[in-house]
């Protein structure tokens, strides 16, 4: 046999190389493959608590009220699909409605002057020659964290029938009769609505605070320049730049507003479930599941609430699209 000659040997080193460059690849894509999976498990693995509580907490609980609303059913006996029956009970319930009216109405009274204050709030808040800042913005945030219970035990004192209590020797003062706050319509509405403003204000203020302190100050300097005083200035440029702030607290303030509960049940006490002039909706679906043990109609008011909710999600959503149009518009 001949030798092979160098030009042999150079073309099968040549061939060699040729066939172990592609190995060397595939381990290092298996490499980054696997390396990659690592990440994606582990990543699953972090976010995995959050998931498995939200199932048993908020999902599970939530899918199988939707199924309660079409059963009959008071938490021991069998279940009993009954359709749209519970539906109809509700829906055809005076009480249902009167709660609704309530909660709109008391919902309005509370809700909306918080806003408004709350914006005069942040905007005084955030003056420079305000001397105290910090000890007025912990004021001010101090309802939001103190206790319900002792939110309303107090205004329970503060608007007592008694005609010695609080508010009515002051109205006493001013020449108006002793109102009976806690068994009166009207009386009862102010009163839960007052504590609910009371309450939330100082959340709703912080809230904007945080967006007027985002609102450059050079914009305000220009104002104050061409002659714009603090009322001006407040008008046509802290509102047009807080309004997605104040799109947020609508949002969350309605919400809130629908689910009304803690504050009426507190402040009337054992005779809340036993009264017309004060019930809400989340009371009215409290009641019929803890009371009256239908959990079947508890869990179609339940839907009801929701799908107001949503509606009002809805149109929150429509006002954030049509700003934001009307801005992209402006800008071209």
């Amino acid at each position: 046999m001949q030798p092979e000659s160098n030009k042999e040997k150079v073309e099968k080193k040549g061939d060699v190389g040729v066939h172990q460059v592609p190995r060397k690849k595939k381990i290092r894509k298996k490499r980054y493959r696997s390396e990659e999976k690592k990440d994606m498990i582990s990543g699953y693995l972090y976010i995995a608590p959050f998931f498995i509580i939200f199932s048993l907490v908020g999902l599970y609980p939530a899918l199988f009220s939707i199924y309660l609303g079409f059963q009959k059913w008071n938490g021991l006996s069998p279940m009993k699909f009954v359709g749209l029956s519970n539906f109809e009970i509700v829906l055809t319930d005076p009480l249902f409605w009167k709660s609704v009216y309530n909660t709109i109405v008391m919902g309005i009274m509370g809700t909306a002057p918080q806003l408004v204050f709350g914006i005069i709030f942040a905007f005084l808040l955030n003056l420079a020659f305000l001397k105290f800042k910090n000890f007025f913005r912990v004021t001010i945030f101090m309802p939001y964290i103190t206790s319900m219970v002792a939110v309303a035990l107090i205004f329970s004192v503060l608007f007592s029938d008694h005609d010695s209590s609080l508010v009515n020797y002051l109205l006493s003062l001013a020449g108006v009769d002793p109102v009976n706050w806690s068994s009166s319509e009207w009386g009862t509405k102010i009163a839960i609505s007052i504590m609910v403003f009371w309450r939330w204000v100082g959340y709703n203020t912080i809230i904007y605070l945080a967006g007027i302190q985002s609102i450059p100050n050079d914009l305000y300097e220009a104002a104050t320049i061409d002659g714009a005083n603090k009322f001006q200035q407040l008008i046509y440029i802290t509102m047009p730049m807080l309004k997605p702030f104040i799109i947020l607290t609508v949002f969350t303030s309605t919400v809130g507003a629908l689910q009304l509960f803690s504050e009426p049940t507190v402040f009337l006490g054992n005779s809340a479930f036993t009264r017309d002039e004060a019930m809400t909706i989340v009371m009215y679906l409290y009641r019929d599941a803890f009371k009256l043990q239908s959990f079947g109609t508890a869990s179609a008011t339940a839907i009801i609430l929701l799908v107001l909710i949503t509606l009002f999600a809805v149109i929150n959503t429509s006002l954030i699209a049509g700003n934001g149009r009307k801005k992209r518009g402006e800008n071209t």
